[in-house]
């Protein structure tokens, strides 16, 4: 069995929602977006190492295409909050 084998598609939507829980209990939304987030340029950083096989840039590039579509999903639940009508 690979590791593409045992991916969980619902992987990212559980940790958006672990992320959006923490926002639901006074967690600072763009500090939560810096923790899900792994910026373009350390990617950059990651990739211009010497010492990293091709295999492990490989899975570099997959953790940041990961990171990016939970903080997607992340960014939509908290959209979908800010439209919801609050009850009094």
């Amino acid at each position: 069995m690979t590791v593409r084998d045992e991916y969980d598609p619902l992987a990212p939507q559980r940790e958006a929602a672990f992320f959006y829980g923490l926002f639901l209990r006074g967690h600072d939304v763009d500090a939560l977006r810096q923790d899900i987030d792994v910026p373009r340029t350390m990617l950059e950083k990651w990739m211009r190492a010497r010492d990293f096989e091709a295999s492990f840039r490989e899975n570099l590039h997959r953790v940041y295409a990961y990171r990016k579509q939970v903080l997607a999903i992340f960014d939509g639940l908290i959209s979908n909050e800010q439209m919801r009508p609050r009850l009094q």
